[in-house]
């Protein structure tokens, strides 16, 4: 056991810091979807050059920068969606250098295998723990030119980054890149063309508490009328007064739309973003506010019900539910994903089996959900699993990240604790102390399941195995050799205790040996009656 990496406590996961919410604009009239891509575009040629500037002033940026930026925009929009503008911006450049100090470490990380793999021998074979020697002359030829390459990407990653340089795409690196494979996308250039206009358009604007509705660039009223703040070049289009202009629908909100109208007539921040789906040929409204994050209830507390531990896998989530002493209650429930297809399916598709837990977590009157705490970031990389190409698409494709966050954000809307506790060894000891015991004729037990009961009872505080050692005062042997549970290897370890002559209950007549003594019968009796107790009458009084 002394190669075992020590075990990061259970802790309950905080909730969400901010709400966003989506609805359709349905109805809208030629007019409008006009002027919402006039405005669209406009704004988006702003926060293009905005966004230039920004990344021009890299690490020399200040607040001084930021209001001459401000200043520039103003006359062009308005100084509210200048605003919005340079905020927009600053926040891109900012997720961009996180980005790329993440590739710097994985570099890193990558260089630092290859190093490691050239300086055994040839065909050195490795263990769970570390990885061996190449296979062969060619591969470790191969391996040592890539460790060239990943130097260089390195050392050009670090200079930018010492440098202040970043580099973005203004509507996607991903969708940029598509224009050189068109036929491979199943689009012509004029498809692609429309997609990637609407993906550069702005037209978002940030709330301002205190202000008509939360908002003074994009108003939605309680009763859903939306009207837009027209930019300054863009007021001959305005059909209300004070340069706005009105859509001829009218919006509402499912999903939360009472917290939504709260906080409009109260006349609190909400951020508006409006975008089109090209391919489907519909606009859409979201709707953002800021929320505190609610007080995480004690891990007593949240596990005063029980638990269910849940075990995330690349298609499907395996939940167990366990008693508040770590057994295994009913059987094993599976809520499956399938996450082929585009992000907008793959992400329905998350929250559709989520749903499905919360739901049934809820019906259980369970008012915590054990997870694993995963991040496989640094475990993706090609040269840490080599030639395993099947199994390095396996966990980049298992939503680790997104499932946490919805299932943080949703299960704190329905009032049920979220318990994240340490992966290691989860789906190791799971199976082996907890697969093959609840497997039987009438139930078909997976090594996920086993997995699920192993992450409750680590959350739980119980230990995975299912025996535990007695105290030291109470081994037969007092300090002896006794340990958890008998060696594999033993014979009858699982079978039935020897039978012990004598009575089995403590309920025995005083009188029973005397009983057993003078009795008489008129049958034959074999050996085993001996054993037999007579129980005494009762005396009958008056």
């Amino acid at each position: 056991m002394g190669g075992l990496r020590e075990l990061a406590a259970s802790f309950v996961a905080p909730g969400p810091s901010g709400v966003a919410i989506r609805t359709r604009l349905k109805q809208l009239a030629p007019a409008d979807e006009e002027v919402l891509r006039r405005v669209g575009a406009h704004l988006g040629t702003l926060a293009s050059r905005d966004l230039k500037a920004r990344c021009r002033d890299g690490l020399g940026h200040d607040a001084e920068a930021w209001a001459v930026r401000k200043r520039e925009l103003t006359p062009a929009s308005s100084s509210r969606w200048a605003g919005a503008i340079t905020k927009a911006s600053h926040d891109q450049w900012a997720l961009a250098r996180r980005c790329q100090l993440a590739r710097i470490q994985s570099l890193q990380a990558g260089a630092r295998t290859i190093r490691h793999r050239l300086s055994l021998p040839i065909g050195e074979k490795g263990s769970k723990t570390a990885l061996g020697g190449y296979r062969s002359k060619r591969e470790w030829h191969a391996k040592s030119r890539r460790l060239h390459v990943l130097e260089e990407r390195l050392e050009r990653e670090r200079a930018d980054r010492e440098a202040g340089i970043v580099h973005i795409v203004r509507g996607g690196k991903r969708l940029a890149r598509t224009r050189h494979h068109l036929s491979a996308a199943q689009l012509t250039e004029d498809q692609w063309r429309r997609r990637w206009e609407a993906e550069r358009w702005f037209v978002q604007a940030d709330g301002e508490s205190g202000k008509r509705y939360g908002n003074e660039t994009i108003r939605i009223s309680p009763d859903g009328e939306v009207s837009i703040k027209l930019p300054t070049p863009l007021k001959e289009l305005a059909n209300a007064p004070h340069g706005r202009y009105v859509l001829a629908c009218r919006v509402g909100f499912a999903y939360r739309g009472q917290e939504w109208a709260d906080r409009v007539e109260a006349n609190r921040a909400v951020a508006y973003r409006i975008h089109l789906d090209v391919a489907r040929g519909r606009w859409y409204m979201t709707a953002s506010w800021q929320i505190p994050v609610s007080r995480t209830v004690p891990l007593a507390a949240a596990l005063a019900h029980g638990v269910i531990g849940v075990d995330t896998n690349a298609d499907h989530l395996a939940a167990w539910r366990l008693d508040v002493h770590g057994n295994p209650i009913g059987n094993p429930r599976r809520f499956f994903f399938d996450l082929s297809g585009p992000a907008g399916h793959r992400d329905a598709q998350v929250r559709h089996a989520l749903t499905g837990l919360l739901h049934w977590a809820k019906a259980c009157a369970v008012k915590a959900i054990a997870v694993e705490d995963l991040d496989f970031t640094a475990e993706k990389t090609r040269e840490k699993h080599g030639r395993r190409k099947r199994f390095r698409q396996l966990i980049s494709g298992m939503p680790t990240g997104r499932l946490r966050a919805r299932l943080t954000s949703m299960a704190d809307h329905s009032g049920i604790a979220i318990i994240a506790v340490d992966p290691a060894y989860t789906s190791r000891w799971g199976a082996e102390h907890w697969h093959k015991p609840l497997t039987s004729n009438t139930r078909r037990t997976t090594r996920h399941d086993a997995a699920a009961v192993a992450i409750g009872r680590r959350a739980q505080g119980h230990p995975i195995r299912r025996r535990t050692t007695p105290p030291r005062a109470h081994q037969s042997d007092v300090h002896g050799h006794r340990t958890v549970q008998a060696d594999r290897r033993a014979l009858g370890r699982e079978g039935p205790r020897p039978r012990i002559p004598g009575p089995r209950t403590r309920s025995v007549s005083p009188d029973a040996e005397r009983t057993r003594a003078t009795r008489t019968s008129n049958t034959v009796r074999d050996a085993r009656s001996d054993q037999a107790w007579v129980q005494d009458s009762l005396l009958l009084t008056d």
